[in-house]
């Protein structure tokens, strides 16, 4: 592409302009991660990231209190553990 155009190019994707959602993906948690971990680390390391769920925001050391894994051999393996204890669903905005 040419620096010269005056023409601006649109996002690929629009934002919409609904309420915000509090918390972070469960997704975002994990890339921040590496694989194998032991529970006491991820929660050393992220225990007071706040994770989107279904039922509202939760932090990460209150999940990871109901999951009986203590060692989570791959990223696959945590998110089951974690996703296991949240369920799945729609997260309801900061309003709801």
């Amino acid at each position: 592409m040419s620096d010269d155009t005056d023409e601006e190019e649109a996002p690929a994707v629009e934002l919409g302009e609904g309420d915000p959602v509090e918390g972070a993906p469960l997704a975002r948690v994990a890339s921040r991660l590496t694989w194998p971990q032991e529970a006491s680390r991820v929660r050393e390391k992220e225990g007071g990231a706040t994770i989107r769920t279904p039922d509202g925001p939760r932090t990460l050391d209150s999940i990871l209190d109901a999951v009986d894994e203590t060692y989570f051999d791959t990223r696959q393996t945590f998110l089951d553990a974690v996703q296991s204890e949240i369920g799945t669903g729609p997260v309801p905005t900061a309003g709801e």
